[in-house]
């Protein structure tokens, strides 16, 4: 949880040097190079993954992992997940082998627990249960309450691959920052599609393909989306925080307030009930949840977990190519571009093109042809990347069970008939 840094000395902040701080924090550009990653996982037991994890358990296995001499850093999520988040790396191939050897470290740890680590994006038995009490987490349940019960269910049953990558070239081109922004929000569609992996929720069918990303679309008005489609990614997203309502005000001492309505620009025109500072808008920054958030990289959020012990590579390895490769690039773009209008001028992940997504995966047509181009132009940029063959063949593998057929893992599930016409 980011420290609070609240002094009466912090100097007066302004509406001007807000924006100016956005656009130069959130999108700093250059040459592609680093990769980062960040796993959830749900924590289920060994042998009765259908029976609940008692804190105590999970408190436990929390603190024989910190013991460990991880090179990525260990996080809970607040209903026990645990995340892995990578040191950016230089190559495909250096994040994979960091992330899996912590990978194997913290299963044998957990294994000799008699717990495991679930590739799942949607915690599909039980409800959810909040295990960690912070005053950030304290806050965020109450903000999201006002809409609804699903920001329980994003707090606390869900999990994700979430993919780093450089913001690009401050220059136009496949590999510009501009065209980076908006390939993310479409191409972000096909990656929901073609690895929705949560179909269950409460032990039932959800009636999506991702209910993991139908609570993302489902969350408060704002916290959730992305810009407009139409501005450019710097104006827009400097106007999407600051007109997006402050979760919380934190405190040095006390309790932190939760207001109700009170956008971080209206916070700096009125300065009550004390005036912001500049730590006030970097943590309100991570209170922000789009499926694609700038911090300096582009830190996409939109896939689910996946199963098997090494089922997260492919999307980190298709992601990677797809973004990162100029030729895979510009194929994927031209094939991509159409979907803007199905997704019409309503930002993801709210519009009918992100819901088609999680809803049908790629039993919807037009998503299913875009993830054959995709999933080809990806094994084509491999080994440009210098990808291992074994990595090659386990994106290959996948394009041929799920892409190939228009289905995703969200059908390899004991789920009952989840085509498109019965979900319509």
């Amino acid at each position: 949880m980011p420290a609070v840094s609240i002094r009466g000395g912090d100097p007066p902040f302004s509406e001007e040097a807000a924006e100016a701080l956005l656009r130069g924090i959130c999108f700093k550009t250059g040459p592609p190079r680093f990769i980062g990653v960040e796993l959830e996982w749900l924590v289920h037991d060994l042998h009765r993954p259908h029976l609940p994890v008692s804190p105590g358990r999970l408190e436990a296995a929390v603190a024989a992992l910190r013991a460990l001499p991880l090179r990525s850093a260990l996080t809970v999520e607040p209903g026990g997940q645990l995340e892995l988040s990578s040191l950016p790396a230089a190559s495909l191939t250096e994040v994979i082998d960091s992330v899996s050897a912590d990978l194997g470290d913290v299963r044998a740890v957990l294994r000799g627990m008699e717990l495991t680590l679930a590739g799942v994006g949607h915690e599909p038995v039980h409800p959810p249960r909040r295990l960690l009490h912070e005053p950030r987490y304290d806050a965020l349940e109450a903000c999201l309450d006002r809409a609804g019960p699903l920001g329980r269910s994003m707090m606390c049953s869900t999990a994700s691959v979430q993919v780093c990558l450089d913001t690009g070239h401050e220059e136009p081109g496949p590999l510009g920052y501009a065209r980076r922004w908006r390939l993310a929000h479409l191409l972000g569609a096909v990656l929901v599609a073609a690895f929705a992996n949560s179909p269950l929720r409460n032990g039932r069918p959800s009636g999506w393909r991702s209910a993991r990303q139908a609570v993302w679309a489902g969350l408060d008005p704002l916290r959730a989306l992305a810009p407009r489609p139409d501005e450019e990614p710097r104006t827009g997203w400097a106007r999407h925080a600051l007109d997006t309502p402050v979760m919380c005000i934190r405190a040095a001492d006390g309790p932190w307030t939760v207001p109700e309505g009170l956008t971080f620009r209206q916070w700096l025109r009125t300065g009550r009930p004390r005036p912001p500072a500049r730590a006030d808008l970097e943590y309100h920054l991570t209170t922000l949840f789009p499926p694609v958030r700038p911090r300096g990289h582009l830190e996409l959020r939109m896939i689910d977990a996946q199963p098997g012990e090494d089922g997260w590579m492919v999307p980190v390895a298709v992601t990677t190519a797809l973004f990162d490769d100029p030729e895979a690039s510009e194929t994927v773009y031209r094939a991509v571009k159409p979907l803007a209008e199905t997704a019409g001028a309503m930002p993801a992940p709210r519009n009918p093109l992100w819901l088609n997504a999680a809803r049908y995966g790629l039993a919807d047509p037009e998503l299913h042809a875009a993830a054959v181009v995709c999933f080809s132009a990806a094994l084509d940029a491999l080994p440009r990347l210098g990808a291992r063959s074994a990595l090659r063949d386990a994106v290959a593998a996948f394009a041929d069970r799920h892409v190939a057929r228009g289905r995703c893992p969200a059908d390899d599930l004991p789920v009952p008939a989840l085509g498109k016409e019965t979900l319509a």
